[in-house]
């Protein structure tokens, strides 16, 4: 019997150590995939920093030169730029194909974004790669003992600027109105000039049909010098306190002007001299000027009233204060950000907005 007891505990310890040897192996290759899928995890967590990094500043790039054009050079430059410093390897390399510039489709934003070639680009898609092409693969450690020696990584980050909607308090506004078949029919970077007399000529110096006058963006009585102050210091809330209490914005909110609600605000043909002073200081500065569809009332001033429809960004390029017929503002169409307004709520909403005026960009992907 002792015999048989010894022969049992050898085949016993034997199953045993193949046991562990097998459980050894099992534990090896679970730490091995701990380790290297930890270390996986965090370069792609540094990809993707890089990556929404890079997405944001270069959309903030999108904006249009004074000439209308975009850099989309500048905007690649500042997304490698911004991957690189991000990733501390300034020899990291992204691919011109990686860096997708266009104009995002509202109807696309929340789901699989599509990015159109064509109107005001005004998103743009990072990716990153370590994947043996532009950048070398990453590099494994215990997963060597298993044959695998490096791994593919990549990551993607899509920004977009966001459409302004409204305009609150301290928002740069000049209340000189433009019609809208005027500013339809120009591209960004044209300009066109209103002048004393209350005609409007293009670029060209031909007179384009239609008027041109100063608004009352606020109360029906502006003075020249409440005037000059919006032009100089912005909307202001008793601006708009006025336009709410002569219900002019029936059921809007109080704390802003929709851009797209249609609103008559009062107004005056042709400029005056007494605007001068807050005109000359603000050459080559951005505003947002009232696009009117129609007049209501005589071009005389008195009791004229303009239908405004929307909104517009413009550059003061020049003015001239010269006699009724030769006193002239020199405008052109264009492109901005500005902190004093807001964006539209969903970014899938593609309806009206204030044209040319964005605010701060935002991830989306």
């Amino acid at each position: 019997m002792l015999r048989i007891h010894n022969y049992r505990n050898r085949r016993r310890r034997g199953a045993i150590a193949v046991f562990a040897a097998i459980m050894l192996t099992v534990l090896l290759a679970a730490v091995a995939f701990a380790v290297d899928y930890g270390y996986l995890l965090k370069v792609r967590t540094d990809l993707q920093r890089a990556a929404d990094a890079a997405a944001l500043a270069a959309t903030q790039d999108l904006i249009r030169d004074e000439d209308g054009v975009q850099d989309l050079s500048r905007v690649r430059a500042t997304a490698r730029e911004y991957a690189q410093t991000n990733l501390g390897d300034a020899g990291f390399q992204i691919a011109d194909a990686d860096i997708e510039i266009g104009r995002f489709d509202p109807d696309t934003v929340y789901s699989n974004l599509l990015l159109l070639n064509d109107g005001t680009f005004d998103a743009v898609r990072v990716t990153l790669r370590r994947n043996g092409d532009s950048n070398p693969q990453v590099p494994l450690f215990f997963a060597r003992l298993l044959g695998s020696e490096q791994a593919s990584v990549t990551a993607s980050a899509a920004a977009v600027l966001q459409k302004a909607e409204h305009l609150w308090p301290g928002a740069d506004i000049l209340p000189m109105s433009t019609p809208v078949a005027l500013w339809d029919a120009l591209d960004v970077g044209e300009t066109w000039s209103g002048y004393g007399d209350g005609q409007i000529r293009d670029d060209e110096g031909n007179t384009v049909p239609g008027n041109w006058g100063t608004v009352d963006i606020g109360g029906t009585d502006n003075s020249t010098n409440d005037l000059n102050n919006q032009i100089l210091y912005g909307l202001r809330q008793s601006d708009i306190d006025s336009l709410h209490a002569d219900g002019r914005i029936v059921g809007q909110t109080t704390t802003h002007i929709d851009s797209s609600a249609h609103i008559w605000m009062n107004g005056d043909t042709g400029l005056s001299v007494g605007l001068k002073n807050s005109i000359l200081p603000i050459h080559g500065e951005k505003r947002i000027v009232p696009i009117y569809g129609a007049i209501n009332g005589t071009n005389s001033g008195g009791n004229l009233e303009f239908k405004i429809v929307r909104w517009g960004v413009v550059t003061v390029v020049d003015s001239n204060w010269n006699g009724h017929k030769n006193t002239h503002v020199t405008l052109r169409k264009s492109h901005y950000f500005s902190g004093e307004l807001r964006p539209k709520p969903s970014l899938s909403d593609g309806t009206t907005y204030i044209d040319g005026a964005f605010t701060s960009p935002v991830l989306i992907e």
